[in-house]
C-alpha cells in the first residue's frame, strides 16, 4: 500500500544557506514526484535500507501515468502504450506485477504495422494497392531521412531534414504532399509539436522494437505496484530545493525537510517555471540542456459510442488532405473493453487552438470529420473524455521535446549529478527513449544507482534479481 503521512512538523525556513546545516537531517533521500521515475528511485533506495520519502503535489500517485475510472470506463489519460515490448523493462515489470496487456501496434504512428484504413483527400478509402504505394513512399522517405539528419546543421529543424529527404525522391507535387502531411502529423503525434519547431534529431528515438501494447485494466497498476510500502506523502507541493555539500533542503507547503541526497523528478515544464526553484542554480551543462527542451501541447480525446460505424479489422483510421489538418487519425479502442470507442489527439497547433474550447465544440469539430468519411448517419458519442495537460500546474504539458539546436545528448546531460547530492530524473532525462514510461523507469533506476554509488540490477525494481 501507499503510506500517506499526516502533515509533518514544520521547520523554520532559514534565510541563509549556511544555516541549513543546523536543520536535523530527517531522511537519507528525498524524492520529489511520485510518478514512475520517482517511485522507481524510491523503491530501490528503500529496498537498499535508505530512509526515503516521496513528496507528491497531487492527491494521487502516478504523475503522467493516470488512469481515470469515472463513468464506468477505464481511461488512461496519460501514458497508454509500451512502444515495443522486446527487451522492455516496463513490459518485464508489467508481467511481474500481473498487469493484463492487449497488443495494439500502431501507437508509434506507424503507417502499416497493423491494418489501417487510409482515406484520400476526397474522403474515399484508398484501395489496398493505393495504400501499399502510399506506405512504400513513406518508407522511401524514411530511408533517405537518416542521411539527411546526419548531414544537417546543428540548428536544423525536423522540417528541414524531411524536406531534404522528400526532394531527393523527385516526385510530383501531389505525391510529395501526401508524405509531407504524414511527416507533419508524425511530428505532432509523437511529440505534440509543429514540425518546424522540432529539432532535426527530435525523432531519432522513433523506433518500435516488437509489438506495442496497452493496458485494459489501466497503466496506473504499474505505479500502484511500485509504491507498495513506500513513504509517499501526497498533496505536498515542493517549491524549492537548496543543495550544498551537506545535502538538500526541500521547501514544501507542508514544511521544510532535509536529506543527505535528493532526487527531483518534476517535468521540464515545472523545472522551467517560476513555481519551482533550485538554488544554487543548476550548473551550466545541466541548465543548458534544460533550456533546449520544451513541454509540448498534446491532449487525448476519447469518444465512446453506442454502436460501431467504422470498419472491422482496422486498428486506426487516417485521412489525408486539408480536412485532416487537425483531426486526421483515430484509434479503435473497442477491443480493450468491448465498448465501441475511438481515440484521437489534439496535438501541436490543434491542442493550442482548442485549449479553451468547451467539450461540445471539440466533439462537434471531430465529428464533422468522421461524418465526412462515414456519412451523416454517424451517431453522436454517448460519452467523451478529454485531457488538459497544458493546464496542469504540476506538468505544464504532456512531455518534453527537443528544440532546434538541441541534441539527443541533452537528455542524459540533464541527469548529470549536481554537487554529488542532487539528481534529476524523469522522461526527459533519458536519451534512448525519451518521452515514455520506459525513459521514466530507467531514469529512476539510474538516479538510485547514483545515490547508492553502485550498480543495481534493474529487475530489482519489480522484485527480481
Amino acid at each position: 500500500m501507499v503510506v500517506v503521512r499526516p502533515r509533518s512538523r514544520p521547520f523554520a525556513l532559514l534565510e541563509r544557506a549556511a544555516e541549513y546545516r543546523q536543520v536535523m537531517t530527517e531522511f537519507d533521500t528525498i524524492v520529489i514526484g511520485a510518478g514512475i521515475a520517482g517511485l522507481t528511485a524510491a523503491r530501490l533506495l528503500t529496498d537498499a535500507g535508505r530512509r526515503t520519502v516521496v513528496f507528491e503535489a497531487r492527491d494521487r500517485i502516478g504523475g503522467r501515468v493516470w488512469t481515470d475510472r469515472s463513468g464506468g470506463y477505464v481511461t488512461d489519460r496519460g501514458a497508454s502504450w509500451i512502444h515495443g515490448i522486446n527487451d522492455s523493462a516496463v513490459a518485464a515489470a508489467a508481467r511481474a506485477f500481473g498487469m493484463a496487456m492487449t497488443e495494439f501496434t500502431v501507437g508509434g504512428y506507424q503507417p502499416d504495422s497493423r491494418p489501417i484504413a487510409h482515406y484520400s483527400p476526397d474522403g474515399i478509402r484508398l484501395t489496398d494497392d493505393a495504400a501499399r504505394a502510399y506506405v512504400a513512399d513513406i518508407h522511401a522517405v524514411d530511408a533517405a531521412l537518416r542521411g539527411a539528419i546526419e548531414a544537417s546543421d546543428p540548428d536544423a529543424t525536423y522540417r528541414d531534414v524531411t524536406e531534404a529527404a522528400l526532394a531527393a525522391q523527385g516526385w510530383d507535387a501531389e505525391r510529395a504532399q501526401r508524405v509531407r502531411e504524414y511527416l507533419e502529423h508524425r511530428s505532432e503525434e509523437q511529440y505534440g509539436v509543429w514540425i518546424s519547431d522540432l529539432a532535426a534529431h527530435g525523432l531519432d528515438d522513433d523506433q518500435v522494437d516488437g509489438d506495442e501494447v496497452v493496458f485494459p485494466d489501466g497503466y496506473d497498476r504499474l505505479a500502484s505496484a511500485l509504491a507498495v510500502g513506500l513513504d509517499v506523502r501526497l498533496t505536498h507541493v515542493a517549491s524549492r530545493v537548496d543543495w550544498s555539500a551537506d545535502g538538500v533542503v526541500v521547501t514544501t507547503d507542508r514544511g521544510v525537510f532535509s536529506g543527505a541526497t535528493g532526487v527531483v523528478t518534476v517535468p521540464v515544464g515545472v523545472l522551467q517555471s517560476d513555481a519551482f526553484e533550485i538554488a544554487p542554480a543548476l550548473p551550466p551543462a545541466v541548465a543548458g540542456a534544460l533550456g533546449r527542451l520544451r513541454m509540448n501541447a498534446f491532449e487525448k480525446i476519447f469518444l465512446r459510442f453506442d454502436r460501431k460505424f467504422w470498419d472491422d479489422g482496422v486498428y486506426a483510421i487516417r485521412q489525408q488532405g486539408p480536412e485532416g489538418r487537425w483531426w486526421h487519425s483515430w484509434y479503435d479502442l473497442t477491443a480493450l473493453h468491448g465498448t465501441p470507442a475511438l481515440l484521437t489527439f489534439a496535438a501541436g497547433l490543434a491542442a493550442i487552438e482548442t485549449r479553451d474550447w468547451n467539450d461540445d465544440t471539440v466533439v462537434a469539430s471531430v465529428m464533422t470529420q468522421l461524418r465526412r468519411l462515414y456519412g451523416a448517419s454517424v451517431p453522436d458519442p454517448v460519452a467523451m473524455q478529454r485531457t488538459h495537460w497544458q493546464d496542469d500546474p504540476f506538468a505544464r504539458g504532456a512531455y518534453a521535446y527537443m528544440t532546434p539546436g538541441s541534441t539527443t545528448a541533452d537528455h542524459d546531460a540533464l541527469a548529470t549529478p549536481v554537487g554529488g547530492v542532487l539528481h534529476l530524473a524523469g522522461e526527459a532525462t533519458w536519451t534512448d527513449d525519451p518521452a515514455t514510461v520506459t525513459a521514466a523507469l530507467h531514469s529512476g533506476h539510474r538516479a538510485a544507482e547514483h545515490v547508492l554509488g553502485h550498480a543495481v540490477p534493474i529487475a530489482r525494481v519489480w522484485g527480481e534479481a
